[in-house]
Order: structure tokens, then C-alpha cells, then sequence
């Protein structure tokens, strides 16, 4: 990679946002494969590959709004049918939802903690390659990706993990200017306050 392609490497990471209004076109099969073998190339300890990706297009997503939309009544009783019909509609918000999960293995070295976190880093390298083919994205979590019920009826197991949901698609809005945020107020010296 040469100096110029390193600074605009360096930049596309700096300006990264997150998408909420997507809208078709969605990435390719062929697109798609290329951005996997990026999010493949996570740090990855013992080399577990606890990263899963469920893709859900087309009436597939309905179907996805549905069972969540089940599972958390059993969760919460009293959602109203607002709510209900909000869950339900939910995955349809973009032409592409991946649901990404850890599969989480025993190992005397890798806690599961640390298999988590390879697959959040999967998932975010998932979101930049997307973002280099031209595609918007955004990473959802809230309520139903915690819940054991959402679990149970998305077919998860008990070594199953939700990390989250991540729309995908073409956005349909310019990229929002995000402040710069100050390196002194995240980064600190050892030893120095």
C-alpha cells in the first residue's frame, strides 16, 4: 500500500458513520463475499471463528419482525400494539439484515468475553468493507438482542450470543457531519493523569 493509499485509508476510517435510512440497492452475493473475507480477518485468539452471519432479505425480514416481535411479548406482556407492529416492521427498515452472532466455545485460553469481542470486531470490519463498496450500514443491539426469548426463537443455542443486528443497504442520505472528537479527552500517558 503506498503512502497515498495509507492517508486515504486513514481518512475513510476517520469520517466512518453509521447509516439508519438505507434503501435498495443491497450489495451483490459477489459483493457481500469480498466484505465476509475482510470481517473474516478479525483478531481472532486460537483461532475460534466465533463470528455467525444470518442474512435476511426480501420477506425473509418479515418474518425475522415476527419472531421478535413474539418473543419479546413473552419478555414484556404489556408492549402495546404499537410496539408490537414497530418490532415487526423493524428488519424491514433496509433490503439487507445480518444477524450476527457469537458462537461461543469452552476454551482454557479465550474467555468468552474475548470471543465476543472478535465478533464485534468482525461485524465492524463487515460495516467498513461495506462502506469501501459503496453500501451504508448501521449496528443495532436494544432489547431484543439481549433477550434469551429472541434467542430461542431466532434458533440460537445456549453457546450462542446476539452481538447485533446490522441494516444494510444504499443510504439514502449524505453522511452527517460527526464532531471531531479530542484525543486528550480518550488517550493518557502511563503513569501521567
Amino acid at each position: 500500500m503506498t503512502f497515498k493509499e495509507n492517508t486515504a485509508f486513514l481518512s475513510a476510517l476517520q469520517q466512518r458513520v453509521s447509516h439508519p435510512r438505507l434503501e435498495l440497492p443491497a450489495p451483490s452475493s459477489e459483493q457481500m463475499a469480498g466484505c465476509y473475507q475482510a470481517a473474516f480477518r478479525a483478531p481472532d485468539h486460537a483461532w475460534l471463528r466465533p463470528w455467525r452471519f444470518v442474512e435476511c432479505q426480501g420477506e425473509q425480514r418479515l418474518a425475522v419482525g415476527r419472531l421478535i416481535a413474539e418473543a419479546m411479548q413473552l419478555d414484556q406482556p404489556d408492549l402495546t400494539e404499537a410496539q408490537i407492529k414497530k418490532l415487526v416492521n423493524g428488519p424491514q427498515r433496509a433490503p439487507l439484515l445480518i444477524i450476527c452472532y457469537a458462537h461461543l466455545t469452552d476454551h482454557p485460553k479465550v474467555p468468552a468475553s474475548e470471543q465476543l469481542l472478535a465478533t464485534g470486531c468482525a461485524l465492524y470490519s463487515l460495516s467498513l468493507a461495506l462502506r469501501a463498496q459503496g453500501f451504508g450500514s448501521v449496528w443495532r443491539t436494544g432489547a431484543s438482542c439481549y433477550s434469551r426469548a429472541v434467542h430461542s426463537k431466532l434458533g440460537l443455542t445456549e453457546q450462542d450470543q446476539l452481538v447485533g443486528f446490522l441494516y444494510v443497504g444504499t443510504a439514502s442520505a449524505a453522511d452527517k457531519t460527526v464532531p471531531e472528537l479530542s484525543q486528550s479527552d480518550f488517550v493518557s500517558q502511563f503513569g501521567q493523569p
